[in-house]
This record gives structure tokens, C-alpha cells and sequence, in this order.
């Protein structure tokens, strides 16, 4: 296992009825803004459960957030949080919400030229303008970790960022509330989930056992509640499952003592940068093709995925390992979703070139867990991919 720090300061209000309680989390006599996205909160009663909650705080909203954190769309937030002098802010919404708040947090507090630079540059943030969150759709874990990924629509890109000082002071996650969310986006949030759970697990042994076995239960858990919760959102106790283990996926605390992959979100996140398919999507796009170009390098816990998620117990380990990776692909085709690129976009050729060229002149030139695949690499992956 590998020397690790491991500090989540993120206070969690789970259960029913905490929205409620989130008032106690803010300091009194902060003023607010309340960001969230495009409107459905107004439709499933969470907006007015909000604002009864505020009631004695000042607060102003900022609406519109879209499903990829914008960063033009942001940049307007950010002008009424520094003419209204906003002290605190609170995401209601999902992972694109609560990522957008996190740019935020940082860009408010910048003091360099641009707050594109803290994007581009991959600024470290360590202190920013503290905010909560209101969970409304399990996928990202962003309600529980500092990292945020933003888009900038204008020149087709989308930048990860992060900082100890991007954490949420607290986040109110009451299952009640995946009632209202539509099947396409159980099936994302799903995805999402188990594909962060793979992207920390599927690299090579380190003799990190209980973080094995950890990963390895929010996948089997995932797998046992996803025809529950899409078959019956309402299903209290599959929809707290389902949202506990979203939020367990990436909270950092799998990742800690063992190797991270991570270049399935580094390609998936050009997919939707080009073509703006579902984030959740892109990475069932990837993610098959990925395991099987590096599958030597990944047989060892393919195989044993394969046996302790999937009951694959015959076989020689390239057996395994390659059941391993066509129950995956049948996962993910039970929530209804397509894992070759050809499905979303149709012919489309330079794909591949264009993601491998802009590997290229950023600067990425080794990712994944050796980081030993290149930019020609990539362009094969996503070829893979069609």
C-alpha cells in the first residue's frame, strides 16, 4: 500500500428532512447566494424547502446553471457575487451545479489577471468563499470532495480543478428527492458512480486490501440497487443507497494507499467537450475500449473484479479478465446505454486525431495510472471507441 494523508472536513446531513436543518450549517448573518440549474428544483417542491429553510437569511439566486458547468455562464455569477458582496453561497443541484459553485469559490477570492488562468494554469486552490450544497442528484460525489470540472463552450475545452480549499462546509443529501429524477439521468448518475469506483480500482495490485474491498462494495451495491431505483425512484431505501454509494465513490477515500487511472475521464471529458454527450456516457464510450488496449497491464484486477463483482470464478486469468470486461459493457447496457461513440454521433472520422492533438499541446504526453499512455495512445483508444 502507498503512504497516503487522507482529510475530508465535509460535514454530511443525510436522511429525511435535513434540508430543514441547513440553516444551523450557515453562519447567521451571512448573505447568500443560492445557485442552481435549469429550474426543475422549482418543479419537485426542493426550491420551496430551500427558502423556508433561509427564510432569515438574505439571499439572492443565480439560475441557469447548465448540465457542463459554463465557465461564460459562471463568469456572470461571479460579477453579482462581487458587486452584492455574497460572504456564502449554496448549490442546490447536482455535480455541474455544486462544480460550478467550486469555480466560484476559488475565482472569488483570485487575485491574478483571469480567472480562466486558475483552469488553464491548474491552480491549486487552498482557500476559497465558503459554501454548502443541497444534493439533488447522485452521480459526481462533488457534494463530498474538492475537485470541479468546468467547460468553456467557445473554445470546445473541459479543465479539471481542485484544492483543499474547495471542500463543502456541509452537504444535505436526502434520498427523498431522487423521486423526481428522470431514467436518463438514474442511468448517468449510476454510471458516473461506478465508473469513478473502476478508475480508482482497475489498475494493478498494491496489497491495498481493504481499499479493494471498499471499492469493491460500492460496486456490488451499485449493481444490486440500479433496477430498484430505476424500476421505482421512490424506493426509499434503494434511492439512500443509491445516493450514499454516488457519494462514497469519490470522496477520496478509496483512492487513498493504492495507484488511480483516470485517463477514461481524461478522453471521456473531450467526447463531451466535442459533441456534448452525457458525462456519465462518454465514459461507458471509453471505458471498455481502455481496458481492453491496456489489457495486460490491468489483467491481474480484471480478473479479480471479474470474480468478486461479477461471480466469474473459471477460467485462466485472460479468461476472467475478458468476462470482466463484457459484463461491464452489459451493465452498462442494462441501464440503456450505448457504449460505442458511433451511437451518439454517428460517422464522424478525426475524432481520435483531434483529442490525441490537443493531448499533444497541452502537455499530456504519459496518463493513467503509469502514466505511460501517450497522445498516439489515446488516438487508438477512441479509435477503439467508434
Amino acid at each position: 500500500m502507498l503512504n497516503f494523508e487522507y482529510r475530508n472536513p465535509t460535514k454530511i446531513l443525510f436522511g429525511k428532512g435535513q434540508i430543514a436543518n441547513l440553516a444551523k450549517e450557515i453562519p447567521s448573518g451571512a448573505k447568500l447566494l443560492m445557485l442552481y440549474g435549469g429550474g426543475s428544483i422549482k418543479q419537485n417542491g426542493i426550491y420551496d424547502q430551500v427558502k423556508a429553510a433561509l427564510q432569515n437569511f438574505t439571499v439572492l439566486e443565480f439560475g441557469g446553471i447548465p448540465a457542463n458547468p459554463e465557465y461564460e455562464v459562471l463568469l456572470k455569477a461571479l460579477k453579482v457575487i462581487k458587486e452584492e458582496k455574497i460572504d456564502f453561497m449554496l448549490a442546490v443541484g447536482g455535480g455541474s451545479v455544486i462544480d460550478g459553485v467550486k469555480f466560484l469559490s476559488a475565482a472569488a477570492l483570485y487575485e491574478g489577471d483571469s480567472p480562466w488562468d486558475i483552469l488553464s494554469q491548474r491552480i491549486v486552490t487552498k482557500k476559497g468563499l465558503p459554501f454548502g450544497t443541497v444534493l439533488t442528484l447522485p452521480a459526481t460525489a462533488s457534494e463530498m470532495n474538492s475537485g470541479a470540472v468546468i467547460s468553456r463552450q467557445e473554445t470546445q475545452e473541459k479543465f479539471s480543478m481542485g484544492g483543499p480549499g474547495l471542500f463543502p462546509q456541509f452537504s444535505v443529501l436526502d434520498p427523498q428527492v431522487v423521486a423526481s429524477i428522470p431514467k436518463r439521468q438514474l442511468a448517468n448518475g449510476i454510471t458516473d458512480a461506478f465508473t469513478h469506483v473502476l478508475e480508482q480500482y482497475m489498475t494493478y495490485p498494491i496489497g491495498a486490501l481493504l481499499q479493494d474491498r471498499i471499492a469493491e462494495s460500492i460496486m456490488q451495491t451499485l449493481v444490486e440497487v440500479a433496477p430498484k431505483v430505476i424500476k421505482d425512484p421512490s424506493d426509499y431505501e434503494a434511492a439512500a443507497n443509491f445516493m450514499w454509494s454516488c457519494t462514497m465513490a469519490l470522496n477520496g477515500l478509496i483512492q487513498k494507499g493504492v495507484p488511480t487511472d483516470w485517463a477514461v475521464h481524461a478522453m471521456g471529458h473531450e467526447l463531451t467537450a466535442l459533441f456534448g454527450i452525457d458525462h456519465a456516457r462518454t465514459l461507458a464510450i471509453i471505458t471498455p475500449s481502455h481496458y481492453r488496449y491496456n489489457f495486460n497491464s490491468k489483467k491481474e484486477k480484471l480478473a479479480q473484479y471479474a470474480e468478486r463483482i461479477w461471480n466469474v470464478t473459471s477460467g485462466t486469468m485472460e479468461e476472467k479478465a475478458n468476462a470482466a470486461i463484457k459484463a461491464t459493457e452489459d451493465f452498462f447496457h442494462s441501464l440503456e446505454i450505448d457504449t460505442r461513440l458511433s451511437a451518439y454521433t454517428g460517422e464522424f472520422p478525426g475524432t481520435a486525431q483531434v483529442i490525441s492533438r490537443k493531448f499533444t499541446e497541452r502537455g499530456w504526453n504519459g496518463i493513467g495510472e503509469r502514466k505511460a499512455l501517450t497522445p498516439a495512445d489515446v488516438e487508438k483508444i477512441v479509435e477503439m471507441s467508434y
